[in-house]
């Protein structure tokens, strides 16, 4: 049972959180197995003042159901009739776009670009026309390419930043960190570099203290951050895929760039364009980086204490993300 103590602190928190302070997030694609918890995450958050949603159906439902959470975060949901999804993008500090299909079993991230690829153009369309200083995550599959069609969209309409388009790879965080958690039994930040499928993931294990393990087994361990996903998608037997972990995981992206932009030090990992890969021709890759109220402060050296194994997986990643990118590109510029 709560105790009365407890339940008197949240009230406190609920009401002296001033929605006029925080920050307005649009969640484009609200409606779906992401979205819903999604923006079930950000209308807890006290950061946020003003929850727009968005979603092609059954978005004013979702938006009624939430907005009777008793948080200070004013929710409005829009549907595409009468222009919605540019009044769903006005003033905007932040669009999330989760919107596209689930994988199913036997396939690929890459299997849903056909269907995804022109979802997320559209969307970071009308978000370059509407709110074009507003910080972009991309949550929806495949990142490999999809952020290199927002950012391709956005340099078309003159208003790319760098700083504010982001790739969300926080799943793979989180995965490395609880598998090393589950033989260390310590919670610690594990750096994930490179891109968001398949071998482009690479877990930097080397900086988990007490990680000590065999060549073998940290070749399994890296194999299972890797492919984590499909576990989910198994086990859900062709219902669904990783919807609420990665729910979680752009709740958690989305709340950094926050703190960041109220002046917390910030550090993460995401998928950007201008890396320390760029004069090799990878205009992308998942980098670790510091934050602030721009977006991305500084990208930050892979620590010098890596393995050989994580090295080695750096470079067998980059011509995939290469690749993956420049398919994504030649797409925007149809």
């Amino acid at each position: 049972m709560l105790r009365l103590s407890t339940t008197s602190k949240l009230i406190r928190q609920f009401s002296s959180t001033s929605a006029a302070q925080g920050a307005k997030v649009a969640v484009l694609g609200a409606a779906g197995g992401i979205g819903q918890p999604l923006s079930l995450l950000l209308k807890t958050n006290p950061n946020v003042s003003k929850l727009n949603l968005y979603d092609i159906v059954n978005c004013p439902g979702v938006a009624a159901d939430l907005s009777h959470i008793n948080t200070a975060s004013e929710v409005t949901g829009f549907s595409p009739e009468n222009n919605g999804l540019d009044k769903a993008l006005e003033g905007m500090d932040y669009v999330v776009i989760p919107a596209g299909v689930p994988r199913k079993p036997g396939m690929t991230r890459d299997d849903l670009f056909d269907t995804n690829a022109g979802i997320v153009k559209l969307l970071a369309q009308a978000s370059a026309r509407v709110c074009p200083t507003a910080k972009l995550l991309i949550i929806s599959n495949p990142v490999n390419s999809l952020l290199p069609i927002a950012a391709q969209v956005y340099q078309d309409c003159g208003v790319f930043d760098p700083k504010k388009l982001i790739g969300v790879t926080t799943l793979d965080l989180l995965r490395a960190s609880r598998f090393a958690y589950e033989i260390t039994g310590k919670v610690e930040f594990v750096p994930v570099v490179g891109g968001h499928a398949g071998t482009t993931i690479v877990p930097l294990y080397s900086q988990a203290t007490g990680l000590k393990l065999s060549p073998e087994e940290m070749a399994k361990l890296i194999y299972r951050t890797q492919f984590g996903g499909d576990e989910v998608v198994q086990a859900k037997a062709g219902k669904g895929s990783a919807t609420l972990s990665m729910a979680y995981a752009g709740a958690r992206m989305t709340d950094s760039m926050i703190r960041a932009a109220n002046g917390e030090e910030v550090i993460e990992c995401a998928y950007i364009s201008d890396n320390q890969y760029s004069s090799q021709g990878v205009n992308f890759f998942a980098s670790l980086l510091k934050f602030n109220k721009d977006g991305v402060q500084e990208i930050l050296s892979l620590p010098s204490n890596i393995s050989q194994i994580e090295k080695d997986a750096i470079a067998t990643a980059l011509p995939q993300i290469a690749s993956a990118a420049n398919k994504g590109i030649a797409f925007a510029k149809k």
